[in-house]
């Protein structure tokens, strides 16, 4: 057989690989973009919906933090439904149930309904980043899934950035109730879509085999994998690994400047530094664009240094501590009243915490393969108990002192601890192995 003849026999029989996980990618942005803004809808209506509903600022704190009571208890049994059940349809039905409750906080007219709805929303959304997780660690080999984890991660203040200044504008010429009305049902638009186009590499019917042993050979998780029942051996293993403790650390401190800037910022702006609604819904969506861009740039410094056959450990770990300890600058906004100034420290703040937020790539290079959602599950449930803890302890400070400066302070103290995490406990990332099948 000459040359040719071998290339040709070649091609057919080596079919170049499908694409599909691109696919799955794009739809994981747009979910995370829609996640975020029924997270942060009620940070953007917040300014009127005080007034209106004659909510002081503890009680506002309080129904700012309902979203995330259920969101942290439910992270775990979140988890395993993906692991049991597949993301397709735990995922799928959350996006529909959150949409859809998101959707009816526009009719409250009481502190306990909004905290009941926004609860409801907590509870729904906690599959969600585990099943980011799960999703690019089955569709994506190891040197892609740093830029793929920080596309998706990326895409939520990607979405505040663009929808921001539009949700303010709703807020000003609509009301708040339109607010929820319109992001709500554009979740359940995007809900029907996901069912459509979603599936697990092995069952999905757009890729080929090709595309599969690509994926598999550098080190993703194509295949079915092996279904484990529900073991508390197996949470107490992923909750006393080193690793993964330091890991859970640093993800409850990136939490800590997320929530300060989901729940209290537009307040700040509106009242420390007396910016009207549609000032607030620009300057405050600056810092989004930041993040977007921190978190793009954290994903493909990764994957260079991977290319660069540097170890996975200085791979992830260089661009995560440096933007903990680069987002620590958010408490010079306490020295000046420039307001471009402040919303500079702020961007720059915010960029540092998306090249953080590589962080989640890490649930995918060390979590056991057969408990990737459980683990994403943990993670995020330690990583959002400062959702909690952050709006209620904000307001608490903003109550007493009439003023942002200690929540800033308190803010950045929080990141410097998430650095030290990653820089002394957190060592050698590397898949877990379990002892034995169940």
């Amino acid at each position: 057989m000459n040359n040719t003849a071998r290339q040709i026999h070649s091609h057919v029989e080596m079919p170049k690989k499908t694409n599909v996980r691109y696919l799955i990618l794009s739809m994981l942005f747009v979910v995370t973009i829609i996640n975020y803004i029924d997270r942060s809808a009620l940070g953007i209506a917040a300014p009127v919906m005080r007034e209106d509903l004659a909510f002081d600022a503890v009680k506002m704190g309080i129904a700012f933090s309902a979203f995330n009571w259920a969101y942290t208890i439910f992270n775990i049994p979140g988890g395993w439904l993906l692991d049991r059940f597949g993301a397709k349809n735990v995922y799928g039905a959350a996006l529909l149930l959150w949409s859809t409750c998101t959707f009816f906080q526009g009719f409250i007219s009481t502190l306990l309904g909004l905290f009941i709805l926004r609860f409801l929303v907590g509870i729904t959304e906690a599959p969600s980043f585990p099943g980011n997780s799960r999703l690019t660690t089955m569709w994506f080999p190891q040197h892609e899934r740093g830029r793929a984890v920080s596309i998706y991660n990326s895409a939520q203040f990607f979405g505040l950035a663009l929808f921001t200044p539009v949700m303010t504008w709703i807020l000003k010429d609509f009301g708040w109730t339109h607010v929820f009305w319109v992001s709500g049902g554009a979740g359940i638009v995007v809900a029907l879509l996901w069912f459509k186009f979603v599936r697990e590499p092995y069952n999905h019917p757009r890729v080929n085999q090709a595309e599969i042993e690509y994926i598999n050979s550098g080190g993703g998780l194509a295949d079915k994998a092996e279904k484990r029942k529900m073991n508390w051996g197996d949470v107490r293993l992923l909750l006393t690994n080193r690793q993964l403790v330091g890991i859970y650390i640093g993800q409850y401190a990136m939490n800590t400047i997320v929530w300060f800037f989901l729940s209290w910022f537009p307040t700040y702006l509106v009242e420390e530094k007396g910016l009207s609604l549609i000032q607030t819904g620009f300057a405050a969506s600056v810092p989004y664009i930041g993040a977007f861009l921190g978190g793009i740039a954290g994903g493909i410094i990764s994957d260079i240094l991977l290319k660069k056959n540097k170890s996975l450990s200085v791979a992830r770990k260089t661009p995560i501590i440096t933007g903990f300890l680069l987002s620590c600058i958010i408490v010079l906004a306490n020295f000046t009243s420039n307001i471009v100034l402040i919303i500079l420290i702020m961007t720059i703040a915010f960029f540092a915490k998306g090249m953080a937020g590589l962080t989640w790539s890490l649930v995918g290079d060390m979590a056991p393969k057969e408990l990737v959602g459980l683990t994403g599950g943990i993670f995020n449930t330690i990583g959002n108990i400062a959702g909690i803890v952050t709006p209620i302890v904000i307001g608490l400070i903003f109550a007493k002192t009439h003023s942002f400066s200690g929540a800033l302070t308190f803010v950045a103290a929080v990141m410097l601890i998430g650095a030290l995490s990653y820089i002394f406990i957190v060592n050698k990332p590397e898949r877990i192995e379990l002892a034995g099948k169940r």
